[in-house]
């Protein structure tokens, strides 16, 4: 079985089987989160950057990416910014695919450090997901308790119960600009911001970045925290602490393959999915190998898995 087969196989076990037997997408929108909506196709899914307010977010509305990262790490952390963002997407849309937005997903400038720091930062998290977005990306994620708190505060105190999960931690309130940018009501946002695969009926996509020593050591039990849905190894930061200053060549070192590796299978073994950059040349090297979430080669990719 090739490894894009797997994850074909890792979907059909995470969504039920019943959505999956063909490769294209459907004529008309079946999710709002469009990354969500192919990822259980078990189609790989691209994504490109984004920042900014209203004029940037009215201008990505038709891009031909399945998502967009909008950059908070290294970023401003500006919410107004974020919803006037997310308010252009709505307005320049709907998109080529019949989506009311392309899926957004923020990179925090929260770090999971520990589980102190995520307890002191998740209003953080809150108000991001008040805005409309559609998932999160947690840097850093150094240990499981960290992306623990990530994912209680991403959902509601009466989300279906999970073991290793305790009770959700958003408010009401928190549902009614978030609703309008989704085109839905106010009920049916409460009932559908929940991170998918682990509510099938979820919406939200989370993930975490081992990028670095401490992370890595816990890889394996990171990636397997109820709601965690991707993770990636961040290769430049993985450099500063395997490597040093960046040097030509570096992700090609042993120690960096090494680091890939691990985070790599730790995803597998979770059966979840793994984030890597790509490009034309290698993209469909890298579905081959497994990756379902890619930077870059959206239009050889979608030609190799025969996405319409």
């Amino acid at each position: 079985m090739s490894k894009y087969a797997f994850w074909l196989a890792v979907v059909v076990a995470l969504v039920g089987g019943h959505d999956v037997p063909s490769a294209q997408a459907p004529a008309k929108p079946t999710r709002i989160n469009r990354a969500i909506e192919l990822l259980g196709q078990g189609q790989p899914v691209y994504y490109t950057g984004g920042s900014g307010g209203y004029e940037e977010g009215k201008k990505l509305a038709q891009t031909p990416f399945d998502y967009i990262n909008y950059d908070m790490e290294h970023g401003a952390l500006d919410i107004t910014a974020l919803r006037a963002f997310m308010q252009g997407l709505v307005d320049g849309g709907p998109t080529a695919t019949g989506h009311r937005t392309p899926a957004v997903i923020v990179t925090l400038p929260v770090l999971g450090l520990d589980e102190a720091s995520m307890r002191a930062n998740y209003w953080v998290i809150q108000q991001v997901l008040a805005a409309g977005v559609h998932g999160i990306l947690l840097c850093h994620t150094r240990v499981p308790d960290a992306a623990r708190i990530m994912v209680e505060a991403s959902r509601y105190p009466f989300a279906p119960k999970v073991e290793g999960l305790g009770e959700g931690f958003r408010g009401a309130g928190s549902q009614g600009f978030a609703a309008r940018i989704w085109g839905i009501s106010g009920n049916e946002y409460l009932r559908r911001a929940d991170p998918w695969p682990l509510n099938k009926e979820g919406e939200l996509l989370l993930g975490v970045k081992i990028e670095d020593s401490h992370a890595l050591a816990n890889a394996e039990e990171t990636t397997k925290v109820p709601g965690v849905g991707f993770a990636e190894w961040g290769p430049s930061d993985m450099g500063f602490w395997l490597i040093g200053l960046p040097a030509p060549g570096q992700t090609n070192l042993p120690a960096m393959q090494q680091a890939r590796a691990r985070v790599f299978q730790a995803t597998r073994d979770a059966k979840i999915f793994f984030l890597n950059a790509c490009n034309d040349k290698d993209v469909v090297e890298m579905i081959r190998e497994g990756v379902m979430i890619c930077t870059g080669g959206y239009q050889v990719g979608r030609k190799f898995t025969n996405r319409q």
